[in-house]
């Protein structure tokens, strides 16, 4: 008889519930008192930060969408009305639960280490002093403040903009009710202003209390019966018309004028505001009452981050680490030598990102090489990798694909694009209708012994050397010809929308990845039906395309044993009887953001590899180019294999297990065994770096997690 398939929502996780949980473990970061304190504030102000987007984006589009009419139900089984309000009570705990955070652990914890931040009262004589005349000399003449009338509409408040609601009362006998007052605070100064303090003490005050506190003399004329700090956040979500758009480059300017006027979906405010002032705000952006968050302490949150850089304190940050520099072989002339005798994997940030920068440099410098071709998706201000492009074009064919829609960065990405073009690159902007997320530079070389060869950089990041610090992403360096070729391949796709049928051995989204990942899957599943081993091991930012998730219920019924590395969102439910059981998610938050994808399929014990630039989600199959690459070098798979892939499965300080219901629990939380060593893959990466661990220093899983014999995996699916 055969086996009954569970309802839809019973299979799938909701995403947006994934992603709010996934941003409740940044914010488990800013509450562990094991961290140092500064990195604390540092995750309490990143979990801000993603509150924001998520509201710009996923919050703007539910929103959208019920304004438009729907009310479709999504994968995991909820209507759009009951997702938005799940999502406001999440996010509503969310932020009660940050603000804890900030006033009884990290203020309390900063004033004990000596780093206040002070109330007007709370400053002497001399510090007073200091702020008024610094308001008087910076701060006063970036200020104009506007009173609300007939005369005068609410003013355009900005997305995301630090913004002084003020109820206004004329002195003048005879005059009307009350009036609001609004500043915007400027953009341009800290949010923090440094005082002057004894030594041992870094004392700070919040920028909108300075304004605060002179706001009278702007208003003269009038009382000011209460102040409340606001805080606006709008839809971000970027629409455009191609067909009535004379190029990408027009609409995407466009529209990023357009949306400044994006509507409302959040008002934060200081929770001691008067209730007038909450309901004239609530009425002139038109939002609900649940989508009004009052905030126990500052508006905006992700601000704090400035006392991270404010403060050189290394006792209270993570010890920094030097990253290993890619090292040639004494007989190799330079890096294209090296590559001809092998390849080259970094993984960032242990190994240094300069040796990709010194790649596309050493390309842009070499008379030798005749071409240069290279995707841009986000970069870095002052960027090396744009100025050796910009060089090379002075002598080389350059050719520069740059996406421009890269969300929060089309302003920078225009920019780049208009100044490659400048500078003699050919710049195109891939096909529309799809991003160009693939991380590839292609360069052609006439090398010594007469041969034009292709050298290809691969990577799972972007070329952007100042993420590349804290991301935690893969590189591969190569003069694999049939590699190179499939590069050579995808840039023609890009520029001429040339297709081809055979990408191999890339996989190239939207052309062939999606199904070659569901096919890899099936092997697996094949191989366990034939009572071979079996085993599947996937390390991404994020799991959610439906296809993959079925592919992967059914590996795993079928006996293969699977490990899912997931850093975000994840609509797979694991440890279902009968469905999941041999399926295990963790997740990796710590001080370095996990970024890299990494694929692993045992294939019967002709183990395949790859990496690539394509999470499992529909956006990154269907709708960007991507490009996912094989490890073919023998070394260089026992390394991800033995040396990073395992570190990663051993991590039991900063790895979260997912369990079926949807919430996450601390691995030595689920360990059989409280008091097993500590192991952080992470520290073990710095450790490897700096020479003081190898592979042999990871610590063996727990005999519970070991997999069951192949055999008996197998005999026990078909039993079931």
């Amino acid at each position: 008889m055969p086996r009954e398939k569970p309802r839809a929502q019973s299979l799938l996780l909701s995403r947006d519930e994934s992603w709010l949980r996934f941003n409740r473990r940044v914010l488990e970061e800013a509450q562990d008192a094991s961290n140092p304190l500064l990195e604390r504030v540092k995750f309490l102000a990143i979990t801000a930060s993603n509150l924001d987007e998520f509201f710009e984006i996923r919050v703007a589009g539910v929103l959208q969408r019920i304004e438009d009419g729907y009310n479709d139900a999504s994968p995991d089984g909820a209507t759009l009305r009951e997702l938005l309000e799940s999502m406001k009570a999440e996010t509503h705990r969310f932020v009660d639960d940050q603000y804890r955070c900030w006033n009884q652990e990290l203020l309390p914890a900063m004033r004990k280490a000596g780093i206040r931040v002070l109330e007007w009262s709370e400053m002497d004589q001399d510090a007073q002093s200091f702020a008024t005349d610094y308001y008087q000399r910076e701060v006063d003449p970036l200020l104009t403040p506007i009173t609300i009338d007939p005369a005068h509409p609410f003013p355009r408040v900005l997305n995301k903009a630090m913004c002084l609601a003020l109820l206004l009362r004329r002195k003048r006998r005879g005059t009307a009710g009350p009036v609001l007052g609004v500043l915007t605070v400027p953009r341009a100064l800290p949010r923090f202003i440094r005082l002057p303090s004894a030594k041992g003490h870094d004392d700070f005050i919040f920028l909108h209390q300075l304004i605060e506190r002179n706001a009278a003399g702007m208003y003269r004329g009038y009382e000011i019966l209460s102040r409340a700090a606001f805080r606006v956040t709008r839809n971000s979500n970027l629409y455009f018309q191609e067909e009535e758009s004379r190029s990408l480059l027009e609409t995407v300017r466009a529209e990023l004028h357009n949306r400044r006027k994006g509507d409302a979906v959040r008002l934060e405010i200081e929770s001691g505001a008067d209730q007038e002032i909450v309901e004239r705000l609530r009425t002139n952006f038109e939002l609900e009452d649940s989508l009004i968050y009052r905030t126990d302490g500052p508006v905006n949150l992700s601000r704090v981050m400035t006392l991270y850089g404010a403060n050189a304190r290394p006792d209270l940050k993570y010890k920094p680490f030097v990253p290993r520099e890619l090292r040639l072989n004494r007989k190799s002339a330079n890096v294209f030598d090296e590559l001809r005798h092998r390849d080259v994997l970094l993984h960032h940030p242990y190994d240094s990102y300069d040796g990709v920068v010194g790649f596309i440099e050493a390309a842009a410098q070499d008379p030798a090489v005749v071409s240069m071709k290279q995707t841009l998706y986000r970069t870095s201000e002052n960027s090396p990798i744009f100025q050796a492009l910009t060089e090379a074009a002075q002598t080389k064919e350059v050719t520069a694909v740059v996406e421009l829609t890269a969300r929060f960065d089309e302003a920078s990405n225009i920019r780049w694009a208009r100044n490659l073009e400048d500078a003699g690159v050919q710049v195109f902007h891939g096909i529309v209708g799809l991003k160009t997320h693939c991380k590839l530079a292609l360069v052609v070389r006439r090398d010594p012994d007469g041969v034009t060869r292709r050298y290809a950089h691969l990577g799972t990041g972007n070329y952007n050397p100042d993420t590349a610090r804290f991301y935690t992403d893969l590189s591969l360096l190569t003069a694999d010809p049939e590699i190179t070729a499939g590069v050579h391949s995808v840039f023609n796709y890009l520029t001429a929308h040339s297709e081809s049928d055979d990408y191999r051995p890339l996989l190239v989204a939207p052309l062939t990845l999606a199904e070659s990942f569901i096919r890899l899957i099936h092997r697996e599943m094949e191989h366990a039906a034939a009572g071979r081993p079996a085993r599947i091991i996937a390390k991404m930012n994020s799991l959610l395309e439906q296809s993959v998730v079925e592919a992967l219920y059914s590996a795993a019924h079928a006996g293969v044993e699977i490990d899912l590395i997931v850093r975000g969102i994840c609509s797979l439910r694991p440890g279902v009887k009968k469905l999941s059981e041999r399926i295990r998610v963790r997740s990796i938050v710590g001080r370095l953001l996990e970024h890299s994808r990494i694929f692993y399929f045992f294939n019967g014990g002709d183990e395949e590899f790859y990496c690539g630039s394509a999470d499992w989600m529909p956006r990154n199959l269907f709708e960007r180019c991507e490009v996912v690459f094989p490890i073919r070098d023998p070394q260089i798979r026992t390394r991800v294999r033995d040396e990073i892939l395992a570190a990663y499965l051993a991590d039991n300080v900063k790895a979260r297990l997912l369990r079926p219901d949807g919430s996450w629990v601390r691995v030595r939380e689920a360990a059989r065994d409280p008091h097993q060593p500590a192991f952080s893959s992470q520290d073990f990466f710095i450790d490897v770096a700096e020479g003081r661990a190898d592979s042999g220093d990871i610590p063996k899983p727990e005999p519970a997690a070991e997999p069951k014999h192949p055999r008996k995996r197998a005999t026990q699916a078909a039993a079931d």
